[in-house]
Parts: C-alpha cells; structure tokens; sequence
C-alpha cells in the first residue's frame, strides 16, 4: 500500500496540470520564454499570475499564466550546454506551443547602443570549427578556422566539405511578426532585427568581431540562442532569440547589467501579444 500512495504521489508530481481558465482549449500549450541569469528572468517570473516553481535537475521552470493563458518561464543558466538541455527538458515536459529565448548580449555592430534590442531573424553557431594545418610553433589565427555545421551530415563534420558553413535557425516568422508589432512600447532604444551569433566565448577581439559580423552577418554575441534554436529546430518548435545590447566592444561601450530588465519588459510585451492571438 505504501509503494501504491509513493507511486501515484510521483504521477501526481510528473503530471501536475495548472487549471486553465474558463474558454481556453484544455490542452492549450504554454509559451516558454528563456533565459540564463536571474537577472534575465527574476522580473518575467513575478508578472506571472498563478505560480508554481518547479525544478529538474539543476533547471528552474516558473509555471503560471498571463492573461489567462499558461506560460513558462525557464532559467536555462549559462551556456551552450545548459540552454539546450534546458530546452529539451522544456519541450518534453511541457510541450510548449513557442519558444523565446531572450536576454542580454554583446554587440558586434558600432551603431547598436546599450539598450537597443534585435530580434533574431536568425541564429547562427560561433562554437564549431574546423582550423587549417600548423605545424609545431607556428602559433594560431582565429581568423583562418573555417565553421563546420555538425548537422549538415552524418558523417565526418571535419572532412566532409558540405558541412563547412556556418550553422543557421530562422527565427519564426509569426514571432517576428508579433515582436515587430510591440516594438514601439520598447523606450530605451531601437529594436531591429538582425542575427545572434551563439558560443561559450566571450569576445572583446575586433578583428574577430569584424569577421564574424562580416562573414555571417552577426549583429551581436551570446551564449544562448542558436543552442536552444538548434533543439527547438529539431522538435519542430516555434522559435524565436530576442537580445538586449548590454556591451558593444566595438563603440566602448561597457556592460551594464541593467539592459537585462529592459529586455523582460520588452519580452513580456511580446508575450503578451503572441498569447493574445493564440487566445482568439
């Protein structure tokens, strides 16, 4: 009898379902909006209405709804690793409608300024390379390693020539679409679109900047978006990166930690939207 109640005690943990409000479809899928640092989801978290916290592993999920439809905000923490894995856990625990990864990044354009926010119309990964032949002491050069796109193929990233590009997600044009609409309710700078390039590095080299933005058209770095595009990507759902300019070495501009809350503003706005045309 006591193995039956623990059994059907973890059911009921696995399968908890927050009531959804009356004419809403009951297997309405929820939105899950993303990100790394507490202060990229502490503000999101506390506009929710109806919450519950709920934890696997070392990944945070906040469950509630906005306007009466269910949303999920996730702390993917930081990196490439840990937002893909939390993005597969989101997907196969909540079966979310869209995915929105936002939060802050590093600009690799002059003209973007603190504050400023890009709509990824797509993700591209900076983490996968292939580098050219050097012999012992002849030291390295970033600017000569050729990007590998490990989904291209089944086989060998490294010596098959199709896989050298650069690995792209679109962003969802829906998504887009929404984001562009609320775009004027963002007050601190611009919004634009533009491409998030993606990797666990940290770069504050010109010349790699410039190639990056010149060769794949990045308008600024995180360590974020293209994983968890990449996993949304292979679910076959909706995706979209959204990221606040918190730093831009190219103009000198330093990090302010601030521009974080400025995007969960802006994102809600979205989320609150997308959820409003779902709804209809």
């Amino acid at each position: 009898m006591a193995r039956r109640i623990a059994f059907l005690f973890l059911i009921s943990l696995t399968f908890h379902v927050v009531a959804l409000p009356q004419g809403l479809p009951a297997a309405a899928r929820p939105v899950v909006v993303q990100g790394a640092m507490r202060s990229e989801t502490e503000k999101l978290a506390s506009s929710l209405d109806n919450v519950s916290i709920e934890r696997v592993g070392g990944w945070t999920f906040w469950r509630g709804t906005l306007d009466g439809y269910p949303v999920i905000v996730s702390r993917t923490l930081k990196g490439i690793a840990n937002a893909a894995a939390a993005t597969a856990i989101a997907i196969e625990h909540y079966n979310p409608i869209a995915i929105i990864n936002q939060g802050t990044a590093g600009g690799h354009e002059p003209g973007l300024r603190l504050y400023d926010i890009v709509l990824g119309n797509s993700a591209v990964s900076l983490g996968a390379f292939k580098t050219p032949y050097r012999p012992a002491g002849a030291s390295s050069n970033a600017l000569d390693w050729v990007p590998l796109n490990l989904m291209a193929s089944d086989g060998s990233a490294g010596n098959d020539s199709s896989a050298r590009k650069v690995a792209r997600f679109p962003g969802d044009t829906v998504l887009l679409a929404v984001a562009r609409r609320v775009a004027r309710l963002h007050t601190r700078g611009r919004v634009v679109d533009g491409v998030i390039g993606s990797s666990d590095m940290w770069i504050d080299e010109i010349d790699l900047i410039e190639r990056f933005h010149t060769k794949y058209g990045t308008s600024v770095e995180d360590m974020e978006t293209a994983s968890a595009a990449q996993i949304a990507g292979l679910f076959h759902v909706a995706f979209l990166g959204i990221r606040v300019v918190s730093d831009n070495t190219t103009n000198g501009e330093p990090y302010e930690p601030k521009t974080g809350e400025a995007c969960e503003e802006y994102v809600y706005q979205v989320v609150k939207a997308y959820v409003a045309t779902l709804a209809r």
